[in-house]
């Protein structure tokens, strides 16, 4: 058994929330073999998530249910098994839109990033407002692909 299986995300932690605040909120559930509150490199603040992990995976899941949406120390939680996301899977590098805006050969997302919602009354969805990140590896494919258009595509003056 993996302990993988028994690691919870914790999200939407206090910034005074330490480990052994989180510990003895969910200690209550079963044995508890590693707390940890992910910290700023720099200024060592807590970066408002963490990860649990129990020694039994059935702990986890009755901690998960419980827990998920409950408030500690003033704030909302949202606790899932580690690895997974309530968003869903988007994919890859460009959030499953394709290839990126700027270098998509047609079709592609070009909306903001949500839709409305008619049950909520509202937007849901991303929030990057069709704000696409340009990252090494989208500059790097759109060289590649310029580089290989130009070798493939035959020269207008034959020496």
């Amino acid at each position: 058994m993996s302990s993988e299986e028994g690691k919870l995300f914790v999200g939407g932690l206090n910034f005074d929330t330490d480990e052994q605040g989180l510990e003895q909120h969910f200690s209550s559930f079963g044995p508890i073999s590693e707390v940890v509150v992910i910290k700023d490199k720099e200024t060592q603040r807590s970066r408002g998530f963490g990860f649990i992990t129990f020694a039994n995976p059935e702990h986890a899941s009755d901690a998960m249910r419980a827990m998920n949406g409950e408030s500690v120390d003033g704030r909302q939680i949202r606790v899932d098994h580690a690895g997974k996301s309530s968003r869903g899977s988007r994919g890859g590098y460009f959030g499953g839109r394709g290839r990126g805006r700027g270098y998509s050969r047609g079709g592609g997302d070009r909306s903001y990033g949500g839709r409305y919602d008619n049950r909520s009354g509202g937007y849901s969805g991303s929030r990057d407002y069709g704000r696409e990140v340009i990252t090494i590896a989208t500059l790097q494919e759109a060289l590649t692909e310029t580089t290989m258009t130009t070798e493939l595509t035959p020269s207008k003056n034959p020496s």
